[in-house]
């Protein structure tokens, strides 16, 4: 059996194959060509954490996963990275374990990261440049250096954080590693001004007003992924011109739609497998606000440990 570290699969880490595996993966999730049981959710409240447990096989693939993911968002007040966890691998033939992959919540930052700029890239107008991150967390970086290497064009990028502290060093970490990126302290008038919106925190309560949003903005909406969770304005949400997310059940259940849901204001969601797959349009003008609604899919899951265990095995002549 496969025993992989963080150090293991970052040595080994295939960006662009992984980019591939998770495009198939929504569509995969959305042609119901997969088995998926519910999430599991294990809520810690009094030191704002969760877990969840995600697992599920895409058919004909020769794995199924069982992933584990934690998130205690005050850990970094402590030098802890706030989101950790591990994979456990099967065989789809035998059910015996293939690998256990111990790799602190890098894979489901790392494919979370891809979901977003693949989603962005599918709904942003092509001719988009200012992108606004709120949130200076881990998946700030992801968000931003996935989409970088994702988008065709040139982009400057935005932190805002309640933390001026965070935003700036984020911003700096961005501009480390190659991209145009400052943190600003006037949330309104950078929301007002961007193109692209992307949320990653833990909120349950809008981060800003709907009539912020100028005609033409998209929003990719990441922190929501459990009860109680929200980062978007309902107004905003049916006001909207095209609305979609990763997996209908999970975001009008848990995700970022959950109470737009519950209170009976949304149109149509569509889900961004049958975007990719052509079964239906996304934005069809420039004047357009697209949202998509990303609360992470064990698909994903298995496609990016799948093209790990690929690469490693190639890598080791196994």
């Amino acid at each position: 059996m496969i025993n992989l570290k963080k150090s293991d699969i970052e040595a080994s880490f295939d960006f662009d194959a992984s980019v591939k595996a998770i495009r198939s993966c929504y569509i995969a999730a959305s042609n119901k060509t997969v088995s998926l049981p519910p999430v599991g959710h294990i809520p810690f409240t009094s030191v704002n954490g969760d877990c969840h447990i995600k697992a599920g096989h895409i058919h004909e693939e020769p794995i199924f996963v069982i992933k584990i993911a934690t998130g205690f968002y005050d850990n970094p007040k402590f030098g802890k990275p706030s989101s950790n966890g591990m994979m456990v691998v099967f065989s789809a033939l035998t059910g015996e374990p293939v690998a256990v992959i111990e790799d602190e919540g890098w894979l489901t930052d790392m494919r979370t990261g891809i979901g977003g700029a693949l989603a962005t890239c599918a709904l942003a107008k092509r001719s988009a440049r200012k992108v606004l991150l709120i949130g200076a967390g881990i998946q700030c970086r992801m968000q931003a250096n996935a989409l970088n290497r994702l988008f065709e064009g040139s982009l400057e990028f935005h932190v805002w954080a309640r933390s001026k502290e965070k935003a700036d060093l984020a911003s700096k970490d961005l501009a480390a590693n190659g991209l145009s990126a400052a943190a600003i302290t006037d949330l309104e008038d950078c929301v007002r001004k961007s193109e692209i919106i992307i949320t990653t925190t833990p909120a349950t309560s809008a981060l800003f007003q709907a009539d912020w949003v100028s005609n033409g903005a998209h929003i990719t909406a990441i922190g929501a992924d459990s009860p109680g969770k929200q980062e978007v304005d309902q107004v905003l949400l049916e006001k909207a011109d095209v609305v979609v997310c990763d997996l209908a059940d999970q975001s009008l259940d848990h995700g970022e739609f959950q109470h737009a849901h519950k209170a009976g204001i949304l149109k149509e969601v569509k889900e961004l497998g049958d975007i990719f797959n052509g079964e239906v349009t996304g934005r069809t003008s420039d004047d357009q606000i697209t949202i998509v609604d990303l609360t992470g899919i064990a698909p994903q899951d298995i496609a990016i440990t799948g093209s790990v265990l690929k690469a490693y095995e190639l890598k080791e002549d196994f």
